[in-house]
């Protein structure tokens, strides 16, 4: 019975037919009979020689003596019937495909041998790979020059079957996909694309990639730059507690980078009233007297607590007072 197989791993699609007796490819439990005198068949004749049972076509019933036959679930047809009520139509032809005939399928449609061919460039397939395209039967050259993507390094077709690596819409074959710098595949390793080439990772370090000020290695992603110097994301710390700032708000002393915290802790005045540091960043306002320092918020008189910012105040101590509540003073 014909059979065909699925694709193999090169990605080419084989035929594969199987013969049934004499060479001829026969369905399933059928065989070609020529009409023989055996052991078998004497019981149908008498001591004259004469053919005492007919042996007729299943279908016809015309005498089968001294023509080939064929059985099909144990009934004998002749080869006419056999082929007009089961033989497969050929997909090229649209002919039956006869006893004598070479029946070739794939996926459940038959041809003949004859017409078993590349539908571009009429080349026989049988035995050889093939692709389909629309339900049409292409040789592996003809399928590659119409459909195949072309490699964007060296022009040419790639072919079905061979690994092929894709970025942004491009095609190249495995061995043409390389590195700028060195000219190694890069095959399924990283990569970093620039001005139309592609470089593997080590290169375009070392020929693009800017050095980080505090590690003295590449910055292949993000990165920051203070005092118009690059740092890793990962490098730029507050001096004090080692925090990453990146993202955050910090000021410098020393050229020391800080934190907000750290620096207001390390280094900021404290407020006369309220201890809490006063930064004075970001514009944030206070008031100075006397070496004395006090937030906006926290510049009230003592006793009333009316803020004096922008007012007249008397001091008594440590003390600050409005006029009302300083003039027994």
């Amino acid at each position: 019975m014909p059979a065909s197989t699925g694709p193999p791993s090169n990605g080419y699609l084989h035929l594969h037919v199987k013969f049934g007796e004499q060479g001829i490819s026969l369905p399933e439990r059928m065989q070609l009979f020529n009409w023989a005198r055996t052991e078998t068949a004497a019981a149908d004749w008498d001591t004259r020689g004469r053919m005492t049972e007919r042996y007729d076509c299943h279908y016809c019933k015309e005498s089968l003596f001294g023509k080939k036959y064929v059985l099909r679930e144990e009934n004998p047809y002749c080869v006419k019937c056999y082929e007009s009520l089961y033989s497969n139509t050929c997909e090229e032809c649209k002919k039956p495909i006869g006893c004598n005939s070479r029946d070739l399928s794939y996926k459940d449609r038959h041809w003949h041998e004859e017409c078993f061919h590349c539908f571009q460039c009429k080349r026989s397939l049988v035995d050889k790979p093939f692709c389909t395209k629309d339900d049409q039967l292409l040789c592996t050259e003809c399928y590659s020059n119409e459909y195949s993507s072309k490699c964007h390094e060296c022009k040419k077709t790639i072919m079905p079957g061979s690994r092929k690596m894709e970025h942004k819409g491009n095609s190249w074959h495995e061995t043409c996909f390389t590195c700028k710098r060195c000219q190694q595949p890069i095959g399924t390793k990283s990569f970093i694309p620039k001005d139309n080439n592609n470089y593997c990772v080590p290169c375009y370090e070392k020929q693009f990639a800017m050095q980080c000020v505090h590690c003295k290695k590449p910055i292949t992603t993000g990165g920051v730059t203070y005092h118009d110097q690059p740092w890793h994301k990962d490098c730029f710390l507050c001096t004090g507690c080692k925090q990453q700032l990146s993202g955050q708000r910090f000021t410098s002393r020393d050229d020391f980078a800080y934190c907000l915290n750290c620096f207001c802790n390390l280094y900021a005045k404290k407020c006369a009233s309220c201890t809490s540091p006063i930064s004075g960043l970001g514009g944030s306002k206070y008031i100075s007297f006397e070496e004395r320092q006090w937030h906006n918020d926290c510049f009230n008189c003592k006793k009333c607590s009316v803020s004096l910012v922008g007012r007249g105040f008397l001091t008594e101590r440590d003390d600050i007072l409005c006029p009302e509540c300083g003039k027994d003073i």
